[in-house]
């Protein structure tokens, strides 16, 4: 039995907005398969997901990424590896579903992941 496993019975049902543009509809839809690992739960019905920014093919992702208990070196790499988990399914979907270059920011607005066009090497 996972640690948190208790958290993945507990799904969040949010009504999706209606004033959404279709662009930001589909990139949200898109982010819907990427699956917290601890919880099993999609990003966005667990509230990881605050915004989005979508131009053309560019969209930006904000993240809600806090740690919970800050001082405890164990929980903290659990954290990271969480976190790397994440960025690496939201920028694979993301790239699968048409967008050519992809950011994700933390809930501080500080740049955890970047890859597409105008990037040099694409990473």
């Amino acid at each position: 039995m996972p640690l948190l496993s208790f958290l993945k019975k507990r799904e969040v049902k949010r009504r999706p907005r209606e004033d959404l543009p279709p662009e930001v509809k589909r990139a949200a839809e898109i982010l819907k398969g990427v699956a917290d690992p601890e919880t099993g739960v999609n990003i966005v019905d667990e509230g990881l997901v605050y915004g989005l920014t979508v131009e053309g093919d560019s969209v930006q992702v904000f993240l809600l990424m806090a740690r919970s208990t800050p001082e405890c070196h164990f929980c903290r790499m659990l954290a990271i590896n969480v976190q790397r988990k994440i960025l690496r399914d939201i920028i694979a979907l993301l790239r699968e579903g048409g967008f050519n270059r992809i950011e994700v920011y933390n809930e501080l607005g500080l740049l955890l992941e970047k890859w597409g066009d105008n990037y040099g090497s694409g990473n």
